[in-house]
C-alpha cells in the first residue's frame, strides 16, 4: 500500500448530518461537476467553494453524506482538491462513492475535537491513519483496508481498473 501523508492541510468544520443535497445541490445535478462545485455547501457554509484550496480537508460531525445515492456528492469534493474528509461515521452509500472516485475519508471518532482552521497532517501506521494536530495530540482513525488505499492513490476504481487491464 501506498502511504499516504500529508502536511498543513487546512481545517473546514461542518456539523452531523451533513447530506448530499448540501454536497451537490439538486438544482444543478443537470451541470458538470465544475458547475456544481461552485455551489457545494453553500447552504451551510456559502465561504466554502469560493475559499476551499487544493489540500484543505473537511472535519465533520457524524453521519456524513446521508440521503441520496448520488456520486456528484463525493466527486465535488475531489473535483474541488480537497485531500480529506474526517468525521467520525460517514453514510454507507457516501462511503463507497467515495472511496470509488479516490476520495480519502478518514472514520476519526474524536474528529471534534479539530478545530477550524487549524492546520493539521495525515500520517500512516501500517493501515491506520493518524490525524496530527499543530497542538501534538495526535488522533488515531479506524484502518483503512490496502484495496480501498489502492482506489485513493490510482485516483478512483475506473483509473485502477484501467492500470490492471492487460495490453
Amino acid at each position: 500500500m501506498k502511504q499516504r501523508t500529508f502536511d498543513n492541510a487546512r481545517v473546514w468544520c461542518l456539523g452531523a448530518d451533513v447530506d448530499t443535497d448540501v454536497l451537490a445541490p439538486g438544482a444543478y445535478m443537470k451541470h458538470g461537476l465544475d458547475v456544481i462545485a461552485k455551489h457545494c455547501l453553500e447552504a451551510v457554509r456559502s465561504d466554502f467553494a469560493p475559499g476551499v484550496r487544493e489540500g484543505d480537508v473537511i472535519v465533520a460531525g457524524a453521519n456524513f453524506g446521508i440521503g441520496s445515492s448520488r456520486e456528484q456528492a463525493a466527486g465535488v469534493l475531489r473535483h474541488l482538491g480537497l485531500a480529506a474528509v474526517i468525521a467520525p461515521s460517514y453514510s454507507g452509500l457516501y462511503f463507497r462513492n467515495a472511496f470509488n472516485l479516490g476520495l480519502l475519508l478518514l472514520t476519526c471518532p474524536e474528529a471534534g475535537q479539530i478545530e477550524a482552521d487549524e492546520c493539521i497532517a495525515v500520517r500512516f501506521d501500517g493501515d491506520r491513519p493518524v490525524v496530527m494536530r499543530a497542538c501534538g495530540q495526535r488522533l488515531d482513525c479506524a484502518p483503512i483496508p490496502d484495496f480501498l488505499m489502492d482506489m485513493v492513490d490510482a485516483g478512483g476504481l475506473l483509473a485502477l481498473l484501467r492500470r490492471r487491464k492487460p495490453a
